[in-house]
């Protein structure tokens, strides 16, 4: 079993982002002590909550303060982006740091719509060209013709010995056939999608395209985790995710709440049903029933790879979380 760290730099209530960039960097270094395979740096925008809107520096930060480690983006919002530029950053990144970078790719916006619209200013190119996107992307990694024929001379600068590992992350069907079809490797967003991800991983398996990046089929999958010693601990961290959840789901992004807060929260029914209804997608609990969770979870999709998230208000609990469950599966450090 191997297992990797999806980190979105939380921002804590009463904490700043600066704060959260200073912990990325100290779990990254952990992560890298206690024998993760990866650690991936996610993207938001316009977020009181989560500071890493700009993965692709945080991963220069993070690749400079650790040694073994894979370092990568979990993911960049290709939707975007121009593919030459990201093809070109992580180029970079990959000569900086060989054998060390992976481009995960996202189709999600990970903002609101007239954030969206920012980002994209000046480009009359839509959503629709999103698979062009991808084509264009893992060519211009691969130093091979790109799928946009106009771009046919245009090669992706520095040339590197070997491509960053490319990665597409999904939560449904649409980004697994888009996965298959180009012959990339799959992280399935369990954590977002808890419901049907079985069949959509079936889906990519069954249509997977060998490619000169990747000849067979590869899965991971991402689940949040939160593990301390005792089941009481970790649901009393687990309190801040989940009242987080109620307000991401009402479009109040704020820091990420403390217990205490979570506890004098006003819930509404229709709060505490939706609790309810995400209470199975997450693994809490103690080392012994976390490793329970994260194999039986491996088993369900046939995965070699799970990555955890892993968040709470207390840092020095989010770095012991990790901690226990390196222990339990005897990662080597």
């Amino acid at each position: 079993m191997k297992l990797s760290v999806l980190d979105q730099s939380p921002i804590r209530s009463g904490a700043t982002a600066a704060d959260a960039i200073n912990e990325t960097v100290q779990l990254a270094e952990a992560a890298d002590r206690l024998g993760y395979t990866r650690y991936w740096l996610a993207e938001h925008h316009a977020s009181a909550g989560l500071a890493g809107s700009a993965p692709e520096i945080i991963i220069a930060r993070v690749a400079g303060a650790t040694e073994r480690i894979r370092v990568g983006s979990g993911g960049v919002m290709l939707s975007h982006y121009s593919p030459l530029k990201v093809a070109e950053t992580f180029k970079v990144l990959e000569t900086m740091y060989p054998g060390r970078i992976d481009v995960g790719i996202g189709r999600a916006p990970g903002s609101d719509g007239l954030t969206a619209a920012a980002l994209a200013y000046g480009s009359q190119v839509g959503i629709e060209y999103f698979p062009s996107r991808v084509g264009d992307l893992r060519a211009f990694l691969t130093d091979a013709p790109p799928v946009t024929e106009a771009f046919a001379r245009v090669r992706a600068m520095p040339v590197t010995l070997a491509a960053p590992e490319m990665w597409l992350l999904a939560s449904s069907e649409g980004s697994a056939q888009l996965a298959a079809h180009f012959g990339l490797a799959l992280s399935f967003a369990y954590f977002i999608n808890p419901h049907s991800g079985e069949d959509i991983v079936a889906l990519y398996r069954r249509e997977f395209q060998p490619s000169d990046l990747w000849p067979n089929p590869v899965v991971s999958v991402c689940a949040f985790v939160i593990c301390a010693e005792t089941e009481d601990r970790a649901q009393y961290l687990a309190k801040s995710r989940k009242l987080w959840r109620v307000q991401l789901e009402k479009g109040e992004l704020g820091p990420y709440p403390t217990p205490e807060e979570a506890d004098a929260y006003p819930y509404t029914p229709t709060d505490l049903a939706r609790i309810e209804a995400r209470a199975g997608a997450n693994i809490i609990g103690t080392p012994t029933q976390v490793k329970a969770g994260i194999e039986a979870l491996a088993a369900r999709f046939g995965s070699d790879e799970v990555i955890v998230l892993t968040i709470s208000h207390d840092f020095a609990a989010r770095v012991r979380s990790y901690e226990l469950v390196a222990e339990a599966f005897g990662l080597h450090t």
